[in-house]
């Protein structure tokens, strides 16, 4: 090992804390390890609360992920306050520390609000009866809140919005859909956008001419008033139900004054050190790319960090350096696309596979420096052969929404 470690902390049971506790343990680490997660509950997959989880059976389980294989001491419903970098102890804000020979940091990121920032926790802090949707709590209140299929406007024209009034439309209400421009562009390019957009106009989605500027209540202060969606144009929008998706914001505070900051960032090298004893992967973290540093908030982004910033904790400088492979998947309106490479794309793709006019599609776009991205449209196209097309090269780095 690089360093003599016999205690480890861990700070955020989301996917990221636990794939560098597995990979902690799989790299030889033996001595005592600790998670420390605000949640209650075990680990669970994001990515499906926004996906089948809002379609499930009574009993939900389509978030669940397996039993982990840490075997660590795991600390929920408690949260970090801070960390003394000096001293080598997590703050937890039940009063107590955890002294560490080193640390995870994988306090992920949190909903954004249309009105008043980042929000705190759960559906905490909304204004005007806006809802997020960002983890478990908020699925299961955005699930209760669909059983009366109320009206819906979603805010936010990227991949989590779309899912959100895909899932609203599935379940029988009336969905209008407000961004600022047309969705899925900034993710995906207009190629991809317009297949998606088209599927979403045939399920009935509705797009609203202009992007939300402000949320209201019918009711003025009171509590009976229903949620006005203020747009560009000075028009209004009302419904019984607003749901925002306009980004999120990294988990940074309980660090103020752990002097770990860089203008407010949690920066890491390739490795995913922030300094000696100090590593951090997932939404949180800040690493380096081909576009400069920058957190890159993927699934499957938070995992491959972990797993490199946990070999570097163990192995030092013999463990190799993050090479950022993006991986990116949808469902929605009846589709589901798999995308091997960078986003957004320009132009139209190479089909490989599948007719240009419509059904199972797998495509490649080419880029300058001989690189591609393979992208495949409907559960038919296999992952494996979509990773085979995208890996016959280097792939080169494009800004990501």
């Amino acid at each position: 090992m690089s360093m003599a470690l016999k205690r480890i902390v861990v700070v955020g049971n989301g996917i990221a804390g636990l794939t560098a506790a597995d990979s902690l343990r799989a790299a030889g680490f033996d001595g005592d390890m600790t998670i420390v997660g605000d949640e209650p509950h075990a680990p669970y997959s994001r990515p499906a609360l926004s996906k089948a989880a809002l379609l499930d059976a009574d009993d939900m389980t389509s978030h669940q992920l397996p039993a982990s294989t840490h075997e660590a001491l795991e600390v929920r419903g408690v949260s970090a306050t801070g960390l003394d970098a000096d001293r080598k102890v997590v703050h937890l804000d039940d009063g107590s520390g955890l002294p560490y020979d080193a640390v995870v940091i994988a306090t992920g990121s949190r909903a954004r609000l249309l009105g008043t920032g980042p929000k705190t926790g759960g559906n905490a802090g909304r204004c005007d009866g806006e809802l997020t949707l960002r983890n478990l709590e908020d699925a299961l209140t955005l699930r209760r809140r669909l059983t009366n299929r109320p009206s819906v406007v979603v805010i936010g024209g990227g991949a989590l919005g779309m899912e959100i009034a895909s899932g609203c439309l599935s379940a029988g209400c009336e969905v209008t859909l407000v961004a600022h421009d047309r969705p899925l562009t900034r993710q995906l390019g207009p190629y991809l956008s317009g297949v998606f957009v088209a599927a979403a106009r045939r399920h009935g989605l509705k797009l609203a001419p202009s992007h939300a500027v402000d949320l209201r209540s019918t009711g003025g202060r009171t509590a009976d008033g229903r949620p006005l969606v203020v747009l560009a144009d000075g028009s209004t929008i009302e419904a019984e139900l607003v749901v925002s998706a306009v980004g999120d914001a990294p988990n940074v505070e309980w660090l103020a004054s752990s002097g770990l900051l860089t203008n407010g960032r949690l920066e890491v090298d390739a490795r995913g050190r922030v300094r000696p004893g100090i590593i951090a992967a997932g939404d949180v973290a800040a690493f380096p790319t081909k576009h400069g540093i920058q957190r890159v908030p993927l699934w499957t982004s938070a995992i491959e960090q972990s797993k490199a910033a946990a070999l570097a904790l163990v192995r030092g400088d013999e463990a190799p350096e993050f090479d950022f492979q993006p991986y990116f998947w949808t469902e929605q309106f009846g589709l589901s696309l798999k995308a091997s490479g960078f986003l957004p794309l320009a132009g139209a793709p190479e089909f490989l596979e599948g007719d240009p006019a419509g059904g199972p599609a797998l495509m490649r776009w080419s880029h300058d420096d001989g690189s591609g991205t393979a992208v495949a449209i409907n559960k038919r196209i296999p992952i494996p052969k979509l990773r085979r097309l995208s890996d016959t090269a280097p792939l080169v780095a494009s800004p990501t929404a």
